[in-house]
């Protein structure tokens, strides 16, 4: 994810609004507040600072932060991609490290989760390409303009992200079995975790897969509203897609990879079972619901 072009973006936004924000204060002069007192022109003017930005505004922000995702070179892209499937993995690392300590104690899946959070603050504060934000992020400027040529560069982005992170989350897995980092238990820790996904069946993992979506697009959504709260919002939002036990393309990857790459999964069950479905309810939950949704929402009061 771009914080600079999402700066770049919001500032933007600010001064594309500013001038009807001006206009409305000056307005607002002539009148008495709904309240029945009168407010002065600083006092109009400080009301309108507190205010939460308009729906409209956060749409511009996400909106011009995807475009310039869209605009972005193929290597870059790729490059980026392929270091969140990398980073993504520490998810599933912290997580399972967790498991493997707290066995046994009470409340210990509701501290667990928290390790699954890990991967997101990463990957999300380097500003590497994940693919489940630009479910929201580089969809709004297609759902703004429609046309050919935006349609094209959604997918060549989706394309080439998504086969980085999925290239990444491969190599850590691999590299997390094979390489002897941690002894016999945690490495038991981690294909429970590995097993627990994989017993949901392919419905299971699609309707699952919706909700993950959603949370992030609400996610990317709630990040462009403010700068101070960011690390909250990320934690609060993954932190609750573990509690649900939601399946997740990336982070969910290096689960499924890893109990192949174990013998304990079969790589077509890995693609038919977990990717696909889960893949479709990203997408489904990020773009078809929230996107869909918050856009229209845009465009109705723009009328």
């Amino acid at each position: 994810m771009a914080d600079d072009s999402n700066k770049v973006a919001r500032k933007a936004a600010d001064k594309q609004v500013q001038a009807r924000e001006e206009a409305e204060v000056e307005e607002s002069l002539k009148e008495e507040s709904d309240s029945g007192f009168a407010l002065s022109g600083e006092e109009h003017r400080d009301v309108a600072k507190k205010s939460p930005p308009r729906a409209a505004v956060l749409h511009e922000i996400v909106r011009r932060t995807g475009q310039e995702e869209l605009k972005r070179s193929l290597s870059a892209l790729a490059w980026s991609a392929l270091a969140a499937g990398l980073t993504m993995g520490f998810s599933f690392v912290a997580r399972g490290l967790l498991h493997r300590h707290m066995e046994g104690l009470p409340g210990a899946y509701l501290v667990e989760g928290f390790g699954y959070t890990f991967g997101f603050l990463a990957v999300i504060i380097a500003r590497q390409q994940l693919f489940t934000e630009n479910t929201l992020t580089a969809v709004l400027p297609v759902m703004t303009k429609p046309t050919l040529h935006n349609v094209q560069a959604l997918l060549r982005l989706w394309g080439v992200v998504l086969a980085g992170n999925l290239l990444g989350t491969t190599v850590f897995a691999f590299g997390l079995l094979h390489l002897q980092q941690f002894d016999a238990d945690t490495q038991r820790a981690f294909l429970e975790l590995g097993s627990e996904l994989m017993h949901n069946a392919p419905l299971a993992m699609f309707t699952k897969g919706v909700m993950a979506g959603w949370i992030i697009a609400m996610m990317v959504w709630m990040m462009a509203a403010t700068e101070r709260s960011r690390l909250a919002i990320i934690v609060l939002c993954t932190y609750v897609i573990a509690l649900g036990g939601f399946t997740h393309i990336v982070v969910g990857s290096v689960e499924a990879m890893y109990m192949v790459f174990a013998g304990e999964a079969l790589l077509p069950d890995a693609v038919l079972r977990f990717a696909l479905p889960t893949l479709a309810g990203n997408v489904v939950g990020g773009s078809l619901i929230f996107a869909l949704v918050s856009h229209a929402q845009v465009r109705s009061d723009g009328e």
